[in-house]
């Protein structure tokens, strides 16, 4: 097979994908910025990756870069970008939208056969949603966080650029996985020094919390990059089995808390609105990489609506990749 290039090949979900790739005979040329994991190093030695420092948001960088790859690439499978729900605008903008135009450009210029663009169910707004399928969702009128918003103006502009076999979006859920430096950690962080699970608004935790495990984010790439069927798809990546915002926090106080019980409470929305917004605020003023305290205004907003809605797309191409081996 063709090889292909994972940027963000350093994080939790770029790291994941990159492994299943090589496990599945793709060499990979393995982009990162700064940190490289001992693993990609491992790997390099191996002669199954390549591992390239450079910048996603400087087009320059980038150019150059890709002048020295001779090889027919098959896909860009473009994971780098800012993950958070607080920090400067002009952040988001940079990593999750220019670096995107500037994968668009290299995809069209060095006749790359398909961009993978890795995107978010977040795309679809805060609301409360009821089981639709993924040709029934739609772009919320206004994305107030930039995480989605820049998100959506990259799958736009990809949509608007590139033509229908040149590229694939994947949407993933909320990823989780053992080693998962973002979202497990800070829903630990708050379990570990509160006595009770935390809830706000109508829904009392009992609203679905659209999970997925890394390993089908990662399976998922693959797919948008190697699947001819995936072509040209905005693909929901969630688990099948249906999880509440209460049985994940149980969950994860099983995993990490086994000695602790736990009761719950349920907030006012109101309340979680205003302390989510102070913390917020005080976040993005900071510019930091995530909330100093939970819960964010964004998290809030996340935690109180029922995201369910659909990943049948995904369920079908997994299934025939397994089938097919391919």
């Amino acid at each position: 097979m063709k090889p292909v290039v994972v940027t963000g090949a350093s994080g939790f979900i770029g790291s994941h994908a990159v492994a299943e790739f090589v496990n599945r005979g793709v060499f990979v040329y393995a982009f990162v910025r700064n940190s490289v994991k001992p693993e990609l190093m491992l790997l390099e030695q191996q002669e199954k990756l390549k591992i390239v420092r450079t910048d996603v948001s400087d087009p320059a960088s980038l150019k150059h870069v890709f002048r020295g790859i001779h090889e027919d690439i098959q896909a860009i499978v473009h994971f780098a970008g800012r993950a958070s729900d607080v920090g400067f605008d002009s952040e988001f903008r940079k990593n999750n939208f220019e670096s995107v135009k500037n994968m668009v450009d290299i995809t069209k210029n060095f006749n790359i056969g398909r961009l993978v663009f890795i995107s978010t169910t977040d795309v679809y707004g805060m609301r409360d949603f009821h089981g639709e399928a993924e040709d029934e969702l739609s772009y919320p009128e206004n994305a107030g966080n930039p995480y989605p918003r820049y998100k959506i103006m990259a799958e736009k502009h990809i949509r608007e650029t590139l033509a229908i076999d040149r590229y694939c979006i994947i949407r993933p859920a909320a990823v989780f996985g053992e080693d998962d430096p973002t979202l497990t950690a800070r829903f630990k962080s708050f379990l570990k020094y509160s006595p009770f699970i935390v809830h706000f608004g109508k829904w009392k935790g009992q609203n679905r919390w659209p999970m997925v495990d890394v390993g089908d984010v990662a399976l998922a790439a693959y797919i948008g990059a190697f699947h001819k069927k995936s072509a040209g798809l905005a693909i929901n990546v969630i688990e099948n089995k249906k999880i509440t915002v209460d049985q994940f926090y149980r969950l994860i106080c099983g995993l990490y808390f086994p000695e602790k019980s736990y009761g719950s409470i349920t907030i006012p929305l109101w309340c979680g609105y205003a302390f989510g917004f102070l913390i917020s605020a005080i976040s993005n003023i900071l510019n930091l990489k995530a909330p100093f305290m939970e819960p964010s205004l964004y998290a809030v907003q996340t935690l109180s609506h029922n995201l369910d809605f659909s990943g049948d797309i995904f369920s079908r191409l997994k299934e025939d990749t397994q089938r097919t081996g391919q």
